[in-house]
């Protein structure tokens, strides 16, 4: 397998703009500062002051003697003061004080680097057919979804050092419940669940235990069913506890989101949009989607709509338009996240009693420092299930294309050309070096082990278990804010 040529090309010339154009000219920073999103200015303790009826007093703190010493005292100032906060444009000089603004930046500009380099690779691919040659997006995906997996991990750890509040207990519930959950769903019959994991598992131990008897090993395979299954439980619990935060912001952006859309086209796309993992979620249940689709009831003659093809294709295209979509609405579910200065500010004029001045700077300060680890939470998992899917779509060897069937790969197929690929090989490297030789046929081995029936069974399941948890998280914090919270 070479990796040389227009690939190569490709990923040289994007290497190139990553590392010299995105600084100047950044998607990232674009989404944030293209004056559509408008944030609060917290006041100054002097205007706090003047609304409070004390133009004369600047000084920060009060003093009072008792005894000879002298007790300073915080300011404060009526809690329903009429305060109206001002609204300014994010501008790239206040983008500098965000919490995760570099991270932020760098994995939407490097998500968008990586998509245009699967899109080169994918058309590359659909003109020439190169048989030989690595298909360099998929490291350029791994490579999305490590950096998505290090902030995820970042935040949930952020979130663990907070001694006060529940956070910690929030992560380990929402952990121990996934990991249940998924040890629940690996023992469902496929007859329900079509993911086609238990024909992969099969395909890739048998696989494995042929490429170790060539080596000279005896085994029984590389791993066990329960070992297998109770591994991706874990990593199934592990990412449900990084979903875990940003499924419950998403129902909070989304509630403050409908209320402050004004038009009926924009109400109903934020209701797709929120419903958009349940979609992703029935695309994979047998009985309801693809049982109907593929034997519906029309008369006594079972007519397919579309073929299984067709309907694997139409499944990739579904999930990449709802995560289209949830990008397009981005600015939607910030601005109702900036709002929450307003609406917190409003919330106190309804309390008695007085407030600290600082106390209530910091109150309305906070909303805007933390809008990059929103936006993280928003983006994160929209990235890693859009190239999760595409990582189904290449190594699955599915096929964007609706009406043609060229190009799809049956499972008897996959089994047959593992089996052939390891003769042909052998004919090819008759005239090359032995060391040569040796490496591509433990490349070819390790590439009959790892087919692309175990990856369709893998990252179908994978998938499907992002948009279930985005699903489950952000159902439970809708539950949550519109019912157990104190309006």
């Amino acid at each position: 397998m070479g990796v040389i040529g227009v690939q190569l090309v490709v990923t040289m010339v994007m290497a190139s703009i990553i590392q010299k154009i995105t600084p100047h000219y950044s998607f990232a920073r674009w989404l944030l500062c293209n004056g559509s999103l408008q944030w609060y200015q917290h006041p100054t303790e002097e205007q706090l002051q003047v609304l409070a009826g004390k133009q004369q007093k600047a000084k920060s703190k009060k003093e009072r003697k008792y005894n000879g010493h002298i007790e300073n005292k915080p300011v404060t100032v009526p809690k329903d003061i009429n305060l109206h906060l001002e609204a300014r444009s994010i501008t790239e000089m206040d983008t500098q004080v965000l919490h995760y603004f570099s991270e932020y930046q760098w994995l939407v500009d490097f998500t968008v680097s990586a998509t245009i380099v699967y899109i080169i690779t994918e058309v590359y691919y659909s003109l020439t057919n190169p048989c030989n040659e690595m298909n360099i997006s998929i490291v350029w995906c791994l490579l999305v979804l490590t950096f998505i997996f290090k902030i995820l991990f970042s935040l949930t750890t952020h979130y663990f050092k907070v001694e006060e509040g529940g956070e910690r207990s929030v992560c380990l519930t929402f952990g121990c419940f996934f990991f249940v959950k998924a040890m629940a769903i690996l023992i469902v019959t496929e007859n329900y669940l079509e993911f086609g994991l238990e024909a992969g598992f099969a395909n890739f131990s048998g696989s494995a235990m042929q490429f170790l008897e060539k080596q000279g090993l005896q085994s029984q395979g590389p791993v066990s069913k329960l070992t297998f299954k109770m591994s991706l439980a874990i990593l199934c619990a592990f990412i449900g506890a990084f979903l875990t935060f940003p499924g419950l912001r998403l129902a909070q952006m989304h509630l403050d989101a409908l209320n402050f859309a004004k038009e009926k086209l924009t109400q109903t796309l934020l209701h797709m949009n929120f419903l958009s993992p349940l979609i992703m979620v029935l695309l994979w249940v047998k009985p309801i989607t693809k049982d109907y689709i593929m034997n519906p009831p029309l008369g006594q003659e079972n007519i397919p709509l579309m073929s299984e093809t067709t309907y694997d294709s139409l499944r990739l295209w579904i999930i990449v338009f709802l995560c289209v979509l949830r990008l397009a609405l981005i600015r939607q579910h910030l601005q109702a996240y900036l709002n929450l200065a307003q609406k917190s500010v409003e919330q106190m004029k309804k309390e008695a009693g007085r407030i600290i001045t600082t106390d209530l700077q910091k109150m309305v300060a906070r909303v805007f420092y933390y809008l990059c680890v929103i936006a993280l939470q928003y983006v994160a998992p929209i990235i890693m299930l859009l190239h999760t899917t595409l990582l189904l779509k290449t190594l699955g060897h599915h096929s964007w294309g609706l009406l043609s069937e060229s190009s799809y790969v049956s499972p008897k197929e996959i089994i047959e050309a593992s089996n052939s690929v390891k003769s042909s090989t052998l004919v090819a490297n008759e005239n090359k070096k032995l060391t040569v030789a040796q490496i591509t046929m433990a490349l070819d081995g390790l590439q009959n082990v790892f087919t692309p029936l175990f990856f369709r069974g893998l990252l179908s399941f994978l998938t499907w278990w992002i948009a279930a948890c985005l699903f489950s998280t952000s159902l439970f914090g809708l539950f949550y804010h519109q019912y157990l919270t104190v309006a």
